[in-house]
């Protein structure tokens, strides 16, 4: 029968890639400690390197959107199907 595979939560990973980035312990040590296969601390480190950039970038880029910008597409598209239904009425 086959092992099931754990699920981490997110605070966890962050807490092992943070140890990671630290560099006190090398991944094996911390494989053995956590239980965690080397290789995964090591994908997890360089999730968390990639993403810091985003955390501190401020007012680049991503900002977000407003109630406006997230409903006028919704809008739109009640508007289109509702000529769609009143065609097909006057079709059928």
């Amino acid at each position: 029968m086959a092992t099931k595979r754990r699920q981490h939560s997110d605070e966890f990973k962050a807490k092992v890639a943070l140890e990671a980035v630290k560099g006190v312990r090398t991944l094996s040590e911390l494989s053995s400690t956590f239980k965690v296969h080397p290789t995964v601390i090591a994908r997890w480190k360089t999730q968390l390197m990639e993403g810091a950039a985003e955390i501190f970038g401020g007012g680049n880029g991503s900002r977000p959107k407003s109630e406006e910008e997230l409903t006028a597409p919704l809008y739109e598209k009640i508007g289109r199907l509702e000529v769609e239904v009143d065609w097909l009425k006057k079709k059928l």
